[in-house]
């Protein structure tokens, strides 16, 4: 069904004459690459392992199955539709029926907003929980796609996600200056997959849950490679002594950021003062100086090694410091500790490129559920980069995917016995699209 427009809008002054534009062109879509969610989909298998573990929360038959419903609202926000509103216009777009599995002419349209909206209320805890159990398996076997690996690094971090209204589990957080949710987010290190995603309340420190979530992963993990080496890497809101001890009791390594304190502060002193000194021999150039010592906090059970960073700068001293079970130089210590910042550039692709920040249900449950389906997208998308750059294309954020290979305008026709679909001319884009199509073709 068309969207009313029932006349013409008029440019007088665009080009050498006049340019009507309407909106009966009809069977178009603007998201071409719809096609390669699909194929993404059918790759890791994500839409079908996710319908599987949700129980039918309906009384009587229904025209939407399961896999149906989550593929229409996990493709929507890889498009760039993260609102449920979308759906309104969205549910007759030919290509997003076909990649569903409707015909896009024929076949029934696909669902409603209210539709989607109770399907993500209607997911009890527990469903919820093996939805993100699902996300975690599809993530091992993506994972071992090339071979078991021998290594792996958790990055894990929390961040900020705004609330507007009075949804459950929101608070304020002074840090942050606002009322807001603080999703804990887990990566590997090494592929920027995203591993998992929890909601929690707005208030809670950073490492809130992170020993029972890592305790889980941990677990799946030597399930599948019992003999692969694991490593954990965070800031300093993780720097607690229920961390530093479950990695010590399972054989994990760990690098943390540690806060600044008194006594931290007078181990540096020295690196210090040898830093600004060979600064000022070189006339204020920029020097980095490393060392390490053995601090015990008052909290921790025993001694553990810290690396000190002292620097000076042009806009003054910098000192770091980072507790670390490694084993290698302070230089590489550090080195390695500050390769975490590939967590932050994971982050705003699952915020800005897969609109994880939209958690605008009433419902604590429902967000957790809505972020569990904005990871989903996450998968969707980083997988076809993934495949782009095996064939050496530059790696890019998620926004750039979508923009360059799934926004496409196209003309759908449904034929007899195939579907066709035209894309336009110029897209910028083609060379991809061939790539892509030809990636199990032996080279």
């Amino acid at each position: 069904m068309p969207q009313s427009a029932t006349s013409s809008l008029t440019f007088p002054t665009l080009g050498p004459v006049p340019l009507d534009v309407d909106f009966l062109g009809g069977r178009l879509t603007s998201d071409g690459g719809l096609t390669w969610l699909a194929e993404a989909d059918a790759a890791l298998d994500l839409t079908a392992t996710l319908a599987a573990v949700i129980p039918d929360w309906r009384t009587r038959r229904s025209t939407h199955d399961r896999q149906t419903l989550l593929a229409q609202r996990i493709y929507q926000i890889a498009c760039g539709y993260e609102d449920q509103n979308d759906a309104t216009t969205l549910r007759y777009d030919p290509l997003l029926k076909q990649v569903c599995g409707r015909l896009p002419e024929t076949g029934h349209d696909l669902a409603s907003q209210p539709t989607l909206s109770r399907m993500e209320n209607a997911i009890s805890a527990r469903s919820c929980y093996r939805l993100a159990q699902a996300l975690g398996e599809i993530y091992l076997t993506e994972r071992e796609r090339d071979g078991r690996p021998s290594r792996i690094i958790l990055d894990v971090d929390g961040t900020d996600d705004p609330t507007h209204g009075t949804q459950e589990g929101r608070a304020f957080h002074g840090y942050y200056d606002q009322y807001m949710y603080h999703p804990l987010l887990v990566f590997d290190g090494t592929t920027n997959q995203l591993i998992t995603a929890v909601l929690r309340p707005g208030t809670v420190h950073a490492s809130r849950g992170a020993v029972a979530i890592l305790r889980r992963i941990v677990t799946a993990i030597r399930a599948r490679w019992p003999r692969v080496a694991l490593e954990l890497r965070a800031d300093s809101g993780f720097a607690i002594p229920a961390i530093y001890e479950f990695c010590e009791q399972h054989q994990i390594t760990y690098t943390l950021g540690l806060a600044t304190n008194a006594r931290l502060v007078e181990a540096v002193a020295e690196l210090q003062a040898k830093a600004e000194q060979q600064s000022a021999a070189q006339g204020g150039q920029k020097v980095r100086l490393l060392d390490e010592t053995m601090y015990q906090a008052g909290s921790w059970s025993r001694s553990r090694r810290v690396v000190m960073k002292a620097e000076v700068l042009a806009k003054g001293t910098n000192t770091r410091f980072v507790v670390t079970s490694r084993t290698d130089s302070p230089e590489a210590v550090y080195a390695h500790y500050t390769q975490r910042g590939e967590i932050e550039n994971g982050i705003k692709d699952l915020k800005r490129g897969c609109f994880a920040d939209r958690l605008s249900c009433h419902r604590f449950l429902a967000n957790q559920v809505r972020l569990l389906l904005h990871a989903a997208a996450y998968c969707l998308l980083d997988t076809l980069r993934r495949w782009l750059v095996a064939a050496q294309v530059a790696r890019m954020t998620l926004e750039t995917v979508r923009l360059r290979l799934i926004k496409i305008g196209g003309w759908v026709r449904e034929q007899r016995h195939r579907v066709r679909l035209r894309l336009a001319a110029s897209h910028p884009s083609e060379d991809w699209w061939r790539v892509l199509a030809t990636r199990h073709l032996p080279s």
